[in-house]
C-alpha cells in the first residue's frame, strides 16, 4: 500500500475522485472467526456525546450478535483532515457522521454509499425534505440525524447586569441588533458582567442566511455560487460596524474566539451578550454560562421575520463509505440509529430533533427544560423559515475557511469589505472550478 503524508493525502482528495487511487485498499475486512464482521464507526463530538453514542453501540451489538461496532470518535478540530487522509488511502470507516458542508464533498467524488440502494435502511418515517437534505445528485449520501436552525442566544444574566431589555425577536432590524449590541457593551464598561456586547457571525451559514435577505444565495441548485460581490460585502461592512461601535470584540480576540472551543468562547464565559448558534447547542451553552439564554430570531433587513432568511439545517448526517466491504451491515446500523427509539431515549436532542414522528413521540417525556425550549423555538418559526437553500457543491468545504480569513482581513484594517468581498467570491468560484478539473 502506498504511504501518504496528511498534506499529500488532503491535496490528493481535494482535487481527484480520491476513492479510487488505492484500488486495492478498500474499508474494512472479511468475516471474522466467530462468523461475525466489524464495522468502524467514526463521529465528532464531546465527552456527553460519546458516552451515549457508546451505551448505543453496545446495545446494537446485543441486538446484533453478528456485527461487531469499532468506535472512533473524534473532535471537529481534527475530524476533517484525518478523514480526507483515511478517504485518499482508502481506509475511511464504514459508518461515518458527516456534516452538511462536506457531504457533497465526499458523496460527489464517489466517497460515500447511494443508500438508496440499501434495503436494509428504512427511510418511510421521514419526509422528503428530510430525504432531500441528504441527496446530491440524485442519489442519498446521508440521513439526516435531525434539524435545528440559527439563533441569537441572548444571555439573560447579561441582559440584566448590564440594564438592557431583551429585544423583540419578531421586529427587530441589523440597526437594532447594533444599537442593542452597542448598548450591552456600554453596560459592561460600567461594571457589567460581560466585556463586549456581541460575538461575530461570520461562519458561511451567517453568510447564507444574510443573502437570503437580499434575494440571493450562497450557492444555486446547478452547484454555482449565487451571491454578487455587493452582497458579501454589504455582510463584511456590517461586521466592521459592529467592530467600530465597540459592540464587539477587537479583531485580535475575534480571531482567538473563532477557533476556541465551545466551552472557551466569549459566549460560553459570559463575556459576551449576544452570539449566533445553532439550536441544538442550547444545554451545552446554558450548562458553560450558568444563565438562561433567550433564543432569538435572527434580525431581517426589513424588521419583519418572514424575511429573515432563516430555515431548517440537518444537524449531521449518517453516511457510510463506499468502499465498505460491509454496505449491508453498515445499512442496517445506521437504520438502527435513525430508527430505533431505544436508541432516541438514548441521544434524545444530541443530536438534533429528529423529523420521524415516532421519534418524537418516544422522547417527548424525556425532554429536558433547554430541550423543550430549543423545541419551542423551532415550532415558533416553522410558519417563517424559507426552503433549505441549496446543498454546498464539491469543492466548498473550505469556503467557510476563506470567508474567515477575509472578513478578519477587514476588522484588521487589511481591506475594505468591497475588496474582501471581491476576493471571496473569486475564492468561492476556484474552489468549485478547480473540484471540476
Amino acid at each position: 500500500m502506498t504511504t501518504l503524508t496528511r498534506r499529500t493525502a488532503l491535496k490528493l482528495f481535494a482535487g481527484t475522485a480520491a476513492v479510487g487511487l488505492l484500488a486495492g485498499c478498500g474499508t474494512g475486512g472479511g468475516k471474522n472467526a466467530d462468523g461475525s464482521v466489524t464495522l468502524r464507526f467514526t463521529w465528532w463530538g464531546n465527552d456527553v456525546r460519546n458516552k451515549q453514542t457508546q451505551q448505543v453501540i453496545d446495545a446494537f451489538q446485543a441486538a446484533h450478535p453478528n456485527i461487531k461496532i469499532q468506535a472512533e470518535p473524534g473532535v471537529w478540530s481534527g475530524y476533517w483532515d484525518k478523514l480526507a487522509t483515511q478517504t485518499a488511502a482508502n481506509d475511511a470507516p464504514d459508518v461515518i457522521q458527516m456534516d452538511l458542508a462536506y457531504i457533497a464533498e465526499y458523496g460527489g467524488r464517489g466517497a460515500l454509499l447511494d443508500l438508496t440502494k440499501q434495503k436494509e435502511l428504512d427511510t418511510s418515517s421521514f419526509d422528503a425534505n428530510t430525504l432531500a437534505a441528504g441527496q446530491y445528485g440524485g442519489k442519498l449520501y446521508g440521513v439526516s440525524t435531525g434539524q435545528n436552525a440559527l439563533a441569537i442566544f441572548a444571555n439573560v444574566k447579561v441582559f440584566q447586569a448590564a440594564g438592557v431589555p431583551l429585544p423583540n425577536d419578531a421586529t427587530w432590524t441589523w440597526d437594532g441588533y447594533l444599537a442593542t449590541a452597542k448598548a450591552l457593551g456600554a453596560g459592561a464598561s460600567q461594571g457589567g458582567a460581560t466585556n463586549y456586547g456581541a460575538s461575530y457571525g461570520i461562519t458561511d451559514q451567517n453568510l447564507s442566511m444574510w443573502l437570503r435577505q437580499r434575494g440571493e444565495s450562497l450557492y444555486t441548485n446547478d452547484g454555482q455560487t449565487g451571491f454578487t460581490v455587493d452582497g458579501v460585502a454589504s455582510f463584511m461592512a456590517f461586521q466592521k460596524k459592529l467592530l467600530d461601535a465597540k459592540a464587539a470584540p477587537p479583531a485580535s480576540v475575534a480571531q482567538e474566539d473563532i477557533g476556541a472551543a465551545v466551552e472557551q468562547t466569549l459566549a460560553a464565559t459570559n463575556k459576551t451578550g449576544m452570539s449566533f448558534w445553532w439550536t441544538n447547542q442550547l444545554g451545552a451553552l446554558t450548562k458553560a454560562t450558568g444563565s438562561d439564554i433567550k433564543l432569538l430570531r435572527v434580525p431581517s433587513q426589513d424588521g419583519s421575520s418572514k424575511d429573515n432568511g432563516l430555515f431548517y439545517k440537518p444537524s449531521m448526517y449518517w453516511s457510510a463509505s463506499s468502499r465498505s466491504k460491509h454496505p449491508a451491515e453498515a445499512a442496517t446500523f445506521i437504520d438502527y440509529l435513525v430508527n430505533s427509539t431505544d436508541v432516541a431515549k438514548v441521544i434524545t436532542t444530541e443530536r438534533g430533533f429528529s423529523t420521524s414522528q415516532k421519534v418524537q413521540d418516544a422522547i417527548k417525556p424525556l425532554l429536558t427544560p433547554t430541550d423543550k425550549t430549543a423545541l419551542g423555538f423551532l415550532t415558533a418559526i416553522k410558519p417563517e423559515v424559507g426552503s433549505a437553500p441549496a446543498v454546498p457543491p464539491v469543492g466548498t468545504s473550505k469556503v467557510a475557511d476563506a470567508l474567515g480569513r477575509r472578513v478578519t482581513d477587514v476588522l484588521f484594517g487589511r481591506a475594505d469589505a468591497q475588496a474582501s468581498a471581491a476576493a471571496f467570491k473569486n475564492d468561492a468560484d476556484m474552489l468549485i472550478k478547480n473540484a471540476k478539473k
